[in-house]
Formats: C-alpha cells, structure tokens, sequence
C-alpha cells in the first residue's frame, strides 16, 4: 500500500462561506501533516507523479485554489513544476527552516506564478524571514487561542499583504471571533463537518422536497407529483435548469414538468430530487455542506459502481447525499428520517454505518477525512484496490464541479 496515495480535501470559504479552495491531502497518513511526504525523495516524486497522472484533465477544479502541502524536500524538487500554476498554492510546513536555500527557491517560485502560504503558522524570530514570500498565512486557531495568542498574532500580521487564513475551525463562537479580528478565509470541522444544531422547522422549500421523495417513493401519479412542484417555483425552476443542462445530454429542451418527469422516470427523479433537497433553501445551508453532500453521494455510488446492482447505486448515491441531512436539517438524524420512508437498508447505513451499504459510506468518509487506516481496512473488507478508491475519489470530486453547484 506504501506506493498509493490517497485523496483527501477540505474546503477553504471566505466570508460569505463561498468555497474559495481546498486543501488537498495527498498522504498515506492523515497524521502526517506536521511532516514532510516521506524520507526518500524518489518515493515522494513517485507519489506526485502519480497523483499528477490519475488527476490528468479529470480534475475539474473550475476557479478554485488547490492547497496543497509541500515539505522542504518537494519545495526544493522540480517536480513541482509540474502543478498548475495558475490553480496550486504550495503550503510551506511549519517544521520548514528558513535557509537562504529555501527563501530562494519560493522566490523563484513566487517567480513562476506559484502562490505560497505558511501551514499552522507561529511568528518567532526564525520563521519571520518566510513572510516575505507568503501570498496567505495559516494561523492554527485551536493552538492560539489556547495560548492565548490569536489577536496577538493577527494585530502583528495584519501590516503584511499576506492574507489570513484561520485553520482548525470548529464552532460558532471560533468562526464569530475569527470574523471579528478580520481573516480573509477559514478552514475546519465547522464548514467541512458542521456539528448537529438543535431542531428547527423546515422551511418550505425542505418541507415540498421531502413530500416529492415520499410520493416518488410510493409511486405517486405524475399529476400529483406535478402539483407538489407547482407549488414551489423554485424547486421547479432547478429541476428545468438541471434536466436541460448539457451534462444530462438530451436533444430536446425540457419545456414543461410534466414533460421533464416522464423523461426523468421515477428512479432518476428520485435521485434528482436528493439533489434538489441539498440545493433548495440555499439562504440556510452553508455552500460547503452541500458540495460535501453531493460529493460524498457520488463517491459512495462510485465505490460500489462495479459490486452491486444498478437500483442499489442508486440507493448508495443516496445514503452519501443523507449522510449529511441531520446538519442540512439541523435536527439529529433519526427525527429527520422519520420524516421520509426509506427503506430499511438506507436507513440502517445513515443510522449505523450498518447493512448493504454501511461499508461503502463508511470508506467515503473515511476518504474525505483522509482517515488512511480506515481506507486500508475497509478497501481490504470490500476488495477493492487503493487506486479504484483514489480513481473513485477524483471522479466524484470532477463531477460535482459539473454540476454548479
């Protein structure tokens, strides 16, 4: 398993919870992130180039930033090079020494194009000599805020142009006080992974969602399933821009409902509809929770695509995209599934991680937490090979940028 490489990334959003970039992990171990790649630098170009060549034309990362951590040895290597100029941010670990080496390499590559920002960034006498090559500086708010030196570090950084990105953001009350001392962008649990809130009323928008899924479910009429669209201009909106967009390859427009659900068919209306519940209500739902959520559903469909039946992709992509419905709805997961009739295999999945589809829920997550024990103990369970989860991983991660959302 030592020459595979797997893929993680976590979303980085500005003040509007935008997503502007992610963070991508290109580890074996998500421990690893305080060191470099590997010892042997062979190895380390091995891995690079492979990621580099499963990534080819597939990665769709459309106008945003990949953040991507580079040790003093890759820094040093030529092979970065090979990186998109115009798309990579190479992250300078915080265990990177400041030798004059070093500082003319990320001129040099500061020449090329390249952006550079300093990971988990603490000022001191030996690291400030990096500021003046950093295009965004990483502040660790769990590790300064425990010290004490959040403000402390900010107020000094504020008279460079460098921009402030807080990492290792996990609440509310983290993200307000970062706001409040004035970073540019955020990083952590609490964009990525929101924390279950208490429960709230459905909106409208949610409450006609999920009265669709149940009517598709139980084989409603198209009459009547047209009527509950009717009675969102929204949700009928979206459908018509998602059933004629280009992605879903038809040679007529859509025009009316009715003729977009029977060219839809009930399984693929199902599917469109999880889409829909994901994008509706877009004012209470943070941007990066959705993309994580449909992402997750085409990673979890991916990684079953070769195993099981067609109508059980169909329920896997499902389970990925309600894995997250307890956040989207904040109210835990078993009073919003008592809100739909599911069946009892996707239920038992988002409720524990159990049944038929359980397990390939279980490696998504594991892949977008960069969890690599996990990966390795579930790819092994599930027989599939590491570069079919990586291959998997990038599809998912492609197609959602497809779909604008």
């Amino acid at each position: 398993m030592q020459d595979h490489a797997y893929l993680a990334r976590q979303p980085i959003v500005d003040n509007q919870q935008k997503i502007v970039g992610y963070e991508l992990l290109f580890r074996r171990s998500a421990e690893a992130t305080n060191a470099s790649f590997t010892d042997d630098h062979l190895a380390t170009s091995k891995v690079l180039a492979n990621i580099l060549s499963n990534m080819g034309a597939e990665w769709l990362l459309g106008d945003k930033l990949a953040f991507i951590n580079a040790s003093t040895s890759m820094l040093m290597s030529d092979f970065l090079e090979l990186l998109p100029v115009n798309r990579a941010v190479l992250e300078v670990l915080e265990t990177t020494r400041a030798t004059p080496e070093l500082l003319a390499r990320c001129h040099e590559l500061r020449k090329l194009g390249y952006r550079l920002a300093l990971d988990d960034f603490e000022l001191t006498q030996e690291s400030a000599p990096l500021l003046a090559i950093a295009n965004f500086i990483k502040l660790d708010v769990q590790k300064l805020n425990a010290s004490g030196q959040l403000e402390t570090h900010v107020r000094a950084l504020e008279k460079h142009p460098a921009q402030l990105i807080a990492e290792k953001v996990e609440t509310q009350s983290e993200h307000n006080i970062c706001k409040k001392l004035g970073f540019a962008y955020y990083q952590g649990y609490y964009f990525a992974h929101p924390e279950t809130l208490c429960a709230k009323v459905i909106n409208p928008a949610y409450a006609v969602v999920l009265e669709l899924l149940n009517k598709v479910r139980n084989n409603a009429q198209i009459k009547d399933i047209e009527s509950s669209f009717k009675r969102d201009v929204a949700l009928s909106f979206k459908l018509l821009r998602y059933i004629n967009s280009v992605g879903f390859g038809l040679s007529c427009e859509i025009q009316s409902l009715r003729h977009a659900l029977a060219i839809l068919g009930y399984q693929q209306l199902y599917r469109w509809l999880t889409l829909l519940l994901v994008t509706a209500g877009e004012g209470s739902t943070s941007p990066a929770l959705m993309k994580t959520a449909v992402t997750r559903g085409r990673l979890t469909e991916l990684l079953g695509k070769d195993m099981l039946e067609a109508a059980d992709r169909d329920n896997l992509f499902i389970v990925g995209v309600f894995s997250l419905l307890d956040a989207m709805l904040e109210m835990p997961m078993d009073e919003a599934l008592d809100k739909l009739s599911l069946p009892e295999a996707i239920s038992d999945a988002l409720l524990s991680r159990q049944g038929l589809y359980g397990p390939f829920l279980d490696l998504a997550i594991a892949c977008e937490e960069g969890d690599s024990d996990h990966i390795e103990k579930l790819a092994f369970s599930l027989q599939l090979e590491p570069d079919k989860i990586n291959q998997a991983h990038l599809s998912a991660l492609a197609w959602v940028e497809t779909l604008g959302i």
